[in-house]
C-alpha cells in the first residue's frame, strides 16, 4: 500500500468532491416527498432477495469473512434504517415546543465521507445512503481494501436507483483507489465523518480535523440471573453467537451466569449447538485466537466452528454451531474475557447475590468493551434496574439476542443502523445508535415567552440570603 497519497488518487478525489457538492446541491432542492420516494428506491434495489443475495455471496467470496447464511438476514437492517427514516422530517420544521417558543429547523451537513468495514461491506453503504439522502446529504464512500468490489456493486447498483429515478447518482459516490493516505485526505476534505469498523480507523477519524461520529470496541456480555428462562436465554445467546459467524461487535462473548442454574446453562448450550471445549482444548484454541502479546489474530476471526476447531488442532462435528469454554478469570491476563469476533463464547458463574454478578460485569468492562452493550436475561426488574444503573455501557437488551437487538430490531425501540456510538467510555461523542439525527444541522428558532425565572428563594433554596443580594 503506498505510503503516500498518489497523483491519481488525488485527481479522483477531486473529481469526486466536485461532483458531491453539485448533487447535493439539487438534492437540498428536494421536498419531503421527494426525499422519501427515493429513499425507498434506493432500499428496495439493495434490499430485494435476489439483488441482497448477489452481494451477499460476493462479499463472503471476495473477503473470505461471514457466514452465508445470516448474513443474508442482514438486509432487513436496511428496511428497518427505511421504517424508521420514512418516519421522520428532515425538511423545515421537524419539532416545535410551543411552551417554549422553540422551532427547530433541519439542515444538511453537506458532503459525508463513510469510512467501510470488511464485515459489512454491503450493508453499511446500503443504510448511510438512506440517511444521508434523506438528510439532504451528498455521501462518499471508502470501502475496505479486503471486500472493495462488493462495495462498488453496492453503491453502482443504488445510484442506478437514483438515475432511474431522474435524481443526481453523484449523490452516492465511492472511492476506486483505496488507501489509508486516501482515506485521510477523504476524511479531512469532508463536512462530515463516519467510522464504522476497528478502533484505528475511528481514531484516524477523529484525528482527521472533521467533526466525526464513530463506534467503540464491543465485548457483549451477557447476565444470566436466577430468573432467566435457561432454554430462551441460551436460544437467543446462540442466535447472537452464531449471527454472521459472530463478526460483529455486539455478539455475546461472555455469559455470566447464577450458580443455581450454571449446570442447566451448560447443558441447553449444548442442546443450542454449542460445543463444550475441555480444558486442553481450551488452551489449544488460546493459542489461535491470540499471539504471545495478547493480541487478537486475524486468521480466527469470522469463521466456523469447525474452521475453529480445525486451526486449533481438534475436530468437532458439522452439526455444532459455535464453541464454548468455561471462563478462566476477568482481568486483562485472561484471554476469554476479551472480544472474540468469532464463534466462540465464554461462560462465567457467578454465586450468591445479584452484586456479585454486577462485580464480574465491571470487571470484564475494565478488560475491554466499555460503552458498548450488555445484556441481560431476568424477569427481576430489581436487576435490570442495578444493571441499569452499574453498567458503563450505551445500551442494554432485556431478555433478547444482542447481535440482533443493540442496532435496532423490530421488537424494541432501538433506532436502525449500523454504527453503534459507545459515548466517552469508548472514545465516542455520542452514546446513542448513529441515526438521521446525525446526518443534520439544526437550526434553533426562539421566540418570546413569558418570563420563566422562579423567584430567588425557590433559586436557591435554604442557601439564598437577602442581604448578600442587595
Amino acid at each position: 500500500m503506498a505510503k503516500e497519497i498518489t497523483a491519481e488518487q488525488l485527481q479522483e478525489l477531486d473529481t469526486l468532491f466536485s461532483r458531491a457538492a453539485a448533487a447535493q446541491k439539487v438534492l437540498e432542492t428536494y421536498d419531503q416527498a421527494r426525499l422519501d420516494r427515493l429513499c425507498q428506491a434506493v432500499a428496495w434495489a439493495v434490499t430485494n432477495k435476489q439483488t441482497a443475495d448477489k452481494l451477499v455471496d460476493m462479499s463472503i467470496e471476495e473477503s473470505g469473512l461471514g457466514d452465508p447464511v445470516s448474513r443474508r438476514n442482514k438486509r432487513f437492517k436496511i428496511r428497518g434504517i427505511l421504517r424508521d427514516v420514512l418516519r421522520e422530517k428532515s425538511v423545515g420544521i421537524i419539532e416545535e415546543i410551543p411552551a417554549k417558543g422553540i422551532a427547530k429547523y433541519a439542515k444538511p451537513v453537506g458532503i459525508v465521507a463513510s469510512l467501510v468495514p470488511t464485515t459489512n461491506p454491503d450493508l453499511t453503504p446500503g443504510g448511510q445512503a438512506l440517511f444521508a439522502i434523506k438528510a439532504r446529504d451528498a455521501i462518499i464512500f471508502s470501502p475496505h481494501p479486503r471486500s472493495k468490489k462488493t462495495t462498488f456493486e453496492t453503491v453502482r447498483i443504488m445510484r442506478e436507483a437514483l438515475e432511474k429515478e431522474g435524481a443526481p447518482a453523484d449523490i452516492l459516490q465511492c472511492i476506486t483507489l483505496p488507501s489509508v493516505p486516501m482515506t485521510g485526505e477523504l476524511m479531512r476534505r469532508a463536512d462530515l465523518v463516519v467510522a464504522t469498523g476497528g478502533q484505528p480507523m475511528v481514531k484516524a477519524a477523529y484525528s482527521s480535523g472533521t467533526p466525526a461520529y464513530g463506534s467503540g470496541a464491543g465485548n457483549a456480555t451477557m447476565i444470566f440471573d436466577e430468573t432467566a428462562d435457561v432454554k430462551q436465554a441460551c436460544h437467543n445467546t446462540m442466535l447472537s453467537k452464531t449471527s454472521d459467524y459472530g463478526s460483529g461487535c455486539s455478539a455475546d462473548g461472555n455469559v455470566v451466569v447464577h450458580e443455581s442454574i450454571y449446570e442447566a446453562v451448560l447443558e441447553q448450550l449444548q442442546a443450542e449447538g454449542g460445543y463444550f471445549a475441555n480444558e486442553a482444548q481450551r488452551e489449544a484454541l488460546k493459542k489461535v485466537m491470540w499471539d504471545a502479546e495478547g493480541h487478537r489474530l486475524p486468521d480466527t476471526v469470522a469463521i466456523s466452528p469447525q474452521k475453529m476447531a480445525a486451526a486449533a488442532g481438534f475436530a468437532i462435528p458439522d452439526d455444532r454451531k459455535f464453541i464454548f469454554v468455561l471462563g478462566d478469570g476477568i482481568g486483562k491476563q485472561y484471554m476469554f474475557c476479551q472480544e472474540k469476533l468469532t464463534t466462540l463464547l465464554a461462560v462465567h458463574k457467578y454465586q450468591g447475590e445479584f452484586e456479585n454478578a454486577l462485580d464480574m460485569m465491571r470487571a470484564i468492562y475494565e478488560v475491554g468493551g466499555k460503552g458498548h452493550s450488555v445484556g441481560i436475561f431476568s424477569f427481576d426488574d430489581s436487576h435490570i434496574h442495578r444493571l441499569a444503573l452499574a453498567a458503563p455501557v450505551s445500551r442494554i437488551m432485556v431478555r433478547q439476542p444482542q447481535s440482533k437487538a443493540n442496532a435496532g430490531s423490530s421488537t424494541n425501540g432501538m433506532p436502525m443502523t449500523s454504527s453503534m456510538g459507545c459515548g466517552t467510555w469508548g472514545g465516542n461523542i455520542v452514546s446513542e445508535n448513529i441515526c438521521l439525527k446525525h446526518y443534520m444541522n439544526t437550526t434553533w428558532v426562539a421566540r418570546p415567552i413569558p418570563e420563566d425565572m422562579p423567584p430567588p428563594e425557590e433559586l436557591f433554596g435554604e442557601f439564598y440570603d437577602p442581604a448578600l443580594d442587595k
